[in-house]
């Protein structure tokens, strides 16, 4: 599938194609940050299948430093598909989701479980008389 953006519960989301290079350093992070800006999206998703197997090993710390890339320039990513095998393998890197999913800035989640989070964000926003961002 291609890259393309969309609205999903008033959050513009810039989803990656699948094919392509693998997100392998935090330089790599910035880059999709700038073609998300690109198409006005501060929230992006990033297919599994785009990540190097070294990004699920954290003793390389690149999954930190890509995600804190992405926290230092408030832009919100998800990553989408399933990564079991890589968590089956290490209880840290299982620690480390289950972390980022608590909190809003980064999401290990099926297409699904991201609707689902943005919907009950919304939600909440309304409640509070706000807008989702």
């Amino acid at each position: 599938m291609p890259a393309r953006t969309y609205e999903l519960h008033g959050v513009l989301i810039f989803e990656c194609a699948t094919e392509g290079p693998a997100l392998r350093s935090d330089r790599d992070a910035v880059d999709l940050m700038s073609e998300a800006a690109g198409h006005g999206a501060r929230f992006i998703v990033i297919p599994a299948e785009r990540l190097d197997d070294d990004f699920f090993r954290l003793e390389t710390r690149i999954a930190g430093e890509v995600i804190q890339r992405f926290a230092m320039y408030r832009v919100r990513v998800a990553i989408l598909g399933d990564i079991s095998r890589h968590v089956a393998q290490s209880k840290s890197l299982r620690d480390f989701v289950h972390e980022c999913n608590r909190g809003n800035q980064c999401w290990f989640v099926d297409r699904e479980e991201l609707g689902r989070r943005l919907e009950r964000q919304k939600a909440q926003m309304e409640d509070l008389g706000g807008e989702a961002k």
